[in-house]
């Protein structure tokens, strides 16, 4: 647990810093910037869960979780912002732990925008999901998970962070062409997207939360997943 809290509060003031720092402080190193903290991100969960001993059914878990949540997105694609991919990720963090749902996450954008488009948002998008999944199991063992009212209000701002983060990669397209008012303004002209995201997190997570976390719960104690 104090691993987690530490994990945690890592990761917090790491988001912290590339909500604020990127935009007004990185200058004329957007691109390089966002590579690098994407890359430093990516690579020490992608290596640790390449050492780990995956069993064959673990991964077929996993590769059936990240289609669900790909898969899911391309029907709402009509509908900005409303889609039960997040839902599926944030589940699948709670009851596999953080490096899996970390996994499906960045997984589930890659496999999505094969449908709906890649783009220079792809990578902010990986970026944004696993992060998802990977503080929803480090969030596993806390009243984060065991309550309905915990999953309801995680749901509601990691769809609001989500789209924060992802207002970046508009950012690091302008290069030097921005200032502090730009931000603020696009921060308020998406609001609406992202509260529809945060929105359609609680509604999934109210309704099917609790039937899913125990079917996945049921399927890793009788196959001995992920443990």
């Amino acid at each position: 647990m104090a691993r987690s809290r530490y994990l945690l509060i890592s990761f917090a003031v790491a988001l912290s810093v590339i909500l604020i720092a990127v935009p007004l402080l990185a200058a004329k190193h957007y691109l390089l910037f966002s590579i690098l903290f994407m890359l430093g991100t990516f690579l020490p969960f992608m290596i640790r869960f390449e050492r780990r001993k995956v069993l064959g059914r673990e991964l077929v878990i996993l590769a059936i979780l990240a289609a669900i949540a790909a898969v899911s997105r391309v029907p709402f694609a009509s509908i900005p912002s409303v889609q039960p991919t997040t839902f599926v990720i944030i589940l699948t963090g709670f009851v596999f732990g953080a490096e899996s749902g970390f996994v499906v996450g960045a997984l589930a954008a890659l496999v999505s925008n094969l449908f709906l488009g890649q783009g220079p948002w792809t990578p902010w998008q990986m970026y944004a999901w696993g992060m998802i999944g990977l503080c929803s199991g480090l969030l596993s063992r806390t009243w984060i998970k065991t309550t309905k009212l915990g999953r309801l209000i995680f749901g509601f701002i990691t769809g609001i962070l989500f789209g924060w983060i992802m207002n970046l990669w508009y950012f690091v397209s302008l290069g030097e062409q921005i200032n502090l008012v730009e931000v603020l303004a696009y921060y308020s002209a998406s609001f609406y997207f992202d509260l529809a995201h945060a929105i359609s997190n609680v509604f999934f997570l109210l309704l099917f939360a609790t039937s899913w976390i125990k079917i996945l719960e049921r399927f890793k104690k009788k196959y001995g997943l992920l443990g």
